[in-house]
């Protein structure tokens, strides 16, 4: 148990001997010529070298691999080394013009209404394929995404309870890394990530039977996770009950919306590609914290008057939870979790919910007053890193609801309580 602190004071009470004897030699001979021919003074050389490896080696801090699966990598010193994005900055360089330019990386806002029809057989086949690009994260600021189908979120998946599904990743021969699929809807081990492990061309499947309604999160699950998972690598899956009883009603709007990390070396705004900063992601303080893959450019979440809206929101971590909030509405009814089943709660009138890295919910609130909303993580201070977008609703006025134009005779005068 004290081995490593006695090495550490033997070390340094060595040391620190061999080094002053060597400045007592030094001031004697004043000039470094005399003092390397002058016999013995390799002696307390070869102490001092001896002290300072001794004393590297008990203070080395080792990287907490010991603390992860062995199939796992710890991002640390000594783990994984950073990137620019990648393993290793070269392949970057060689390959850099193999990546595709996707001109808008956000994944459509609107979510897939239907669960999606087996084949003739029986079975749901969903085919995604597993690619690296490069987009912009604003304009000017490109990052190297790591995908799903090209964009970010990844596709929104609808199945139904029951369903036997049928899974196949490509990794696209012109990705750098290894990539696999971990979705949170498979009880099976690490969610079928183990059995998609596909190198840059090769393709593999599996299948599973969906036994829990509900909305989940799938994203990759390769060491390290949560490299992958910051670089744009993750989706959601809905689980749609067969029992008709608890399924969710029919609306008008359904929007599908992720928040996501970047982390980034330099200040926010910095132009050119993003450089991957593995201290940051480590100490969870992201450059940048956005909405569907990106800072908001133009309107992606659109509805009108009376709409009934439900948004499916996820988040893909790594590190921060958030506090999802639609500034001027009311959530009527929160799935706290996105959990959907008997015994499952269901929320009323919510103002803000939690959304866990790796975790989802599902909102409902119906568009009362025409008008631009901010969506929010009402840990406003992420608004200036990015985590903002705009649901516009239009339609005709509503001044039973909410008036903002009025004089001082258009309203009745309620009596003050004395």
């Amino acid at each position: 148990m004290f081995l490593y602190l006695i090495f550490e004071i033997i070390a340094a009470f060595i040391g620190l001997s061999a080094l002053i004897v060597l400045c007592i030699h030094l001031y004697q001979q004043r000039t470094i010529h005399k003092l390397v021919i002058k016999p013995g003074i390799y002696i307390p050389i070869l102490l001092f070298v001896l002290a300072l490896g001794a004393g590297l080696m008990a203070n080395r801090t080792y990287p907490p691999d010991f603390a992860m699966p062995l199939f796992m990598h710890s991002h640390a010193p000594g783990g994984l080394p950073p990137s620019i994005p990648f393993h290793n900055i070269l392949d970057f360089l060689i390959h850099k013009n193999n990546f595709k330019h996707v001109e808008d990386i956000a994944a459509p806002s609107e979510a897939l209404t239907q669960p999606i029809a087996p084949d003739a057989d029986g079975i749901v086949r969903i085919h995604l394929t597993a690619k690296e690009v490069i987009s912009e994260i604003s304009p000017g600021i490109y990052q190297n995404y790591w995908t799903y189908n090209e964009q970010v979120p990844a596709p929104f998946l609808r199945i139904r309870e029951g369903d036997l599904v049928e899974i196949t990743l490509t990794n696209d021969s012109t990705s750098i890394h290894h990539h696999n699929i971990d979705l949170h809807a498979v009880n099976g081990p690490g969610g079928g990530a183990e059995a998609t492990h596909v190198a840059p061309g090769e393709t593999k499947s599996f299948r599973f039977t969906a036994l829990n309604p509900g909305l989940y999160v799938y994203h990759c699950a390769m060491p390290n996770v949560s490299t992958h998972n910051s670089h744009g690598q993750y989706g959601m899956i809905m689980v749609d009950p067969k029992d008709i009883s608890i399924a969710l009603p029919p609306v008008e709007k359904e929007f599908y919306l992720m928040q996501g990390e970047f982390y980034a070396k330099g200040d926010i705004g910095k132009r050119g590609l993003i450089q991957f900063d593995s201290q940051a992601l480590l100490d969870g303080n992201p450059n940048y914290v956005v909405f569907n893959g990106k800072i908001e450019q133009s309107t992606r979440f659109q509805a009108h008057v009376g709409d009934r809206v439900r948004m499916y929101v996820g988040n893909g971590g790594v590190n921060l939870v958030s506090s999802f909030h639609v500034i001027g509405e009311i959530f009527d009814t929160v799935y706290p979790e996105a959990a959907i089943g008997v015994g499952s709660t269901i929320l009323k009138n919510v103002q803000t919910t939690a959304v866990l890295p790796g975790g989802a919910t599902i909102v409902e609130f119906t568009a009362s007053v025409p008008g631009k909303y901010l969506i929010v993580d009402h840990a406003l201070a992420r608004m200036n890193k990015g985590a903002w977008a705009i649901l516009d609703i239009t339609g005709p006025e509503q001044p039973v609801i909410y008036t903002k134009d009025f004089t001082s005779g258009d309203h009745h005068e309620h009596p003050t309580t004395h």
